[in-house]
């Protein structure tokens, strides 16, 4: 797919103050109310995320969003391989707009197709298992090139509220299971399902074989590719236990995105929907340190201040994330007003195809 390159919005966005560029979105999104669907993911800036008409995380959200027909532009408020997937669930009639086009994925960015198939060779050729034997696994963080080769490889997508799920299916359906991009979600999964840590294996991205001896290759179930997100790599276990002597009460909850050190020493973890529930259903005084995101963790310390909600680490701001503001998304609504399409997220059908069998399957399971 072209990699397309975002434009200058110019001085006229760029240079207008908060509140009259909210007001003018207000405006916009009245216009076009019977063309438009604005998405917002939970990691999105307040400005943005209060004029979404369905919130979520990645996965629901294109869920949501494919069921609703009679909507021409959905403009997805999160990041790249979101916006992919919204395409590949909608109609055809349908078109999915990035308010930002540097709205990308790190984690996403580290697990390229071409990467991936040259580890699958090595990993089939070392292991002495077939193709058929071995069972990919894709985080929805990812490309729709990679869960196109997930989906032609008879594996599946997951998502951080049900890895643990897939990752057992998968584990039935296989001698071993290769997992990307992301190893924290996979190893955190693998620890949930009781697989002996000898039998999870890190595949370091350009080694040979992945940094990996035969026989650490042979006594594997689980492979786990390198990635990691740079947010929540951020939150140490050191932050968990300055917390947990400090306030012993609090419940420490955190996205499985963080390494497995921390995960293990918190109460809980979860998805960012997962996290939302906890919160919303706990008793009023609870007192939660959250380790995610912190345009989510603070936006539950506005909603709910009966309760104490307080960050686990500092600086855990998603920099791709925030590159999506208000003066983006009134720039793509201003444009559609007057008739232009402005960073349209087109996946190849041929590929769609693909990366949708590999999202039914996740739904399947």
């Amino acid at each position: 797919m072209t990699q397309l390159l975002q434009i200058d919005i110019g001085s006229q966005y760029r240079n207008v103050d908060t509140e009259t560029l909210l007001d003018r979105i207000a405006r916009r999104k009245e216009e076009l109310a019977d063309r438009i669907l604005i998405l917002g993911h939970h990691y999105i800036q307040d400005g943005v995320f209060r004029f979404a008409d369905l919130s979520g995380d990645s996965l629901k959200l294109s869920r949501e969003a494919a069921a609703i027909r009679d909507r021409e532009f959905l403009v997805f408020c999160g990041v790249h391989f979101m916006a992919e997937a919204a395409d590949i669930l909608s109609a055809p009639h349908q078109k999915v707009l990035l308010p930002h086009l540097d709205a990308g994925c790190p984690m996403a960015d580290m697990a390229s197709r071409a990467a991936i198939e040259a580890a699958w060779r090595e990993l089939c050729a070392a292991s002495g298992l077939s193709g058929e034997e071995i069972i990919p696994i894709t985080y929805v963080n990812s490309s729709a090139a990679i869960k196109a080769f997930v989906g032609e490889h008879n594996g599946s997508v997951c998502t951080s509220s049900n890895a643990n799920r897939v990752l057992a299916w998968a584990l039935e359906q296989g001698r071993m299971v290769f997992f990307f991009p992301d190893q924290h979600l996979g190893r955190n999964a693998s620890w949930m399902l009781d697989i002996p840590e000898n039998e999870v294996l890190l595949w370091h991205r350009g080694e040979p074989c992945g940094g990996n001896n035969q026989a650490e290759i042979t006594r594997a179930r689980v492979v786990l590719w390198d990635g990691y997100c740079e947010v929540h790599m951020r939150i140490l276990p050191g932050h968990v236990e300055g917390w947990r002597a400090g306030f012993p009460e609090a419940r420490i909850m955190v996205h499985p995105e963080c390494r497995s050190e921390v995960v293990r020493l918190a109460d809980l973890s979860g998805s960012t929907e997962g996290i939302i529930k906890a919160v919303s259903t706990s008793e009023p005084g609870s007192h939660w340190v959250i380790g995610t995101e912190i345009n989510l963790v603070e936006r539950l310390a506005g909603q709910y201040p009966d309760k104490r909600i307080d960050h686990l680490a500092p600086a855990c701001l998603c920099p791709t994330m925030d590159a999506v503001g208000p003066a983006n998304l009134l720039w793509v609504l201003d444009n559609l007003a007057e008739g232009r399409v402005v960073n349209r997220i087109p996946v190849n059908p041929d590929i769609a195809v693909q990366a949708r069998k590999a999202l039914d399957q996740m739904l399947a399971i």
